[in-house]
């Protein structure tokens, strides 16, 4: 009994693992992403250039476009988009319309996101929050939304870059709320839209090197929030609070952060190019490891662990 059910687990695995390397013939089909600056949009950008794709990047200052284009080929085209700016949008749609014809758009990357203030919720407002939403929810939601006749023209794929922070919230602020929001609008979306042959795949990544996780981008974000605090606010927490929360955010950054962002773009290139691709991607050590184990572990005990490492 045991040794047949061995038997096809092995079985079962060894066939995933060859479905899973099944590829997609070459192809210089148009792939859009969003939030080509810097980061992961700008290190996938170059990676699917170099690999004959026809890249339309999407970049919020046109430094950030001017930068990319001198590194990408000429088949790279670049244009400013603010995915919290509707009117911006169906324009970028238009755009991307006229360039890829008839033959529709392949590959939609929606990456563009920010972190927003950080902190412990009572530190927050409600701007705060809206802040984020709108560009890391909303904003993919839009720009999916204006580009969705064009990819089920070519029965593409639609990749949204989540975190495993959607999967468990580790600390108070919108980022986590808005990737929350990422991983339902993903879900739905793939049952959805499965009847026009678009695959949807969400990418979760761990704690990697980026301006997100700059260290005194971090520590400039939280100090920040507490100075605005009433001295009353302050006064409730202690005067050791903030150094005890910095020295944490700093354990997290040295220990866990990769800085290979290869290992994202690699995720995303095989959803892209996979003749199977996967439904969710975790990059990163921290993702397999720590953080998607433990969102399923029973709350009680999370709580006590972040309570451990993070002061409250």
């Amino acid at each position: 009994m045991w040794l047949l059910l061995l038997l096809g687990t092995l079985l079962w695995g060894v066939l995933w693992f060859l479905r899973d390397r099944l590829v997609l013939p070459p192809s210089d089909a148009f792939v859009f992403i969003t939030g080509c600056d810097s980061g992961f949009g700008r290190h996938l950008a170059l990676r699917l250039d170099r690999r004959g794709f026809r890249v339309l990047a999407a970049c919020l200052t046109p430094t950030g476009a001017e930068n990319l284009k001198q590194a990408a080929s000429p088949r790279l085209c670049t244009t400013l988009l603010d995915v919290t700016d509707p009117q911006n949008i169906q324009q970028v749609a238009e755009w991307v319309g006229t360039l890829v014809g008839e033959r529709g758009l392949f590959g939609l990357v929606n990456n563009a996101g920010i972190t927003g203030i950080i902190g412990p919720t009572p530190w927050l407002n409600l701007e705060d929050y809206r802040k984020v939403l709108e560009v890391n929810t909303l904003g993919p939601i839009g720009v999916t939304l204006a580009l969705l006749p064009l990819l089920r023209q070519s029965r593409g794929r639609i990749i949204n870059i989540s975190s495993v922070l959607g999967r468990l919230a580790a600390n108070g602020g919108g980022y986590c709320v808005s990737k929350y929001g990422v991983e339902a609008f993903s879900d739905s979306l793939r049952r959805d839209i499965a009847h026009f042959g678009v695959r949807v795949s969400i990418v979760e990544p761990g704690f990697f090197r980026t301006a997100a996780t700059d260290l005194e981008s971090v520590e400039g974000i939280l100090q920040a929030s507490w100075n605005r605090l009433s001295p009353a606010t302050r006064a409730t927490y202690g005067e050791n609070f903030l150094s005890k929360y910095l020295q944490a955010q700093r354990l997290i950054i040295n220990l866990i952060c990769d800085g290979d962002l290869g290992k994202v773009s690699g995720c995303l290139e095989h959803a892209l190019t996979a003749r199977y691709p996967r439904t969710r991607y975790s990059p990163g050590w921290d993702a397999k490891l720590l953080w998607l184990p433990a969102s399923y572990l029973p709350a009680s005990l999370v709580d006590a662990i972040l309570t451990f490492v993070l002061p409250k």
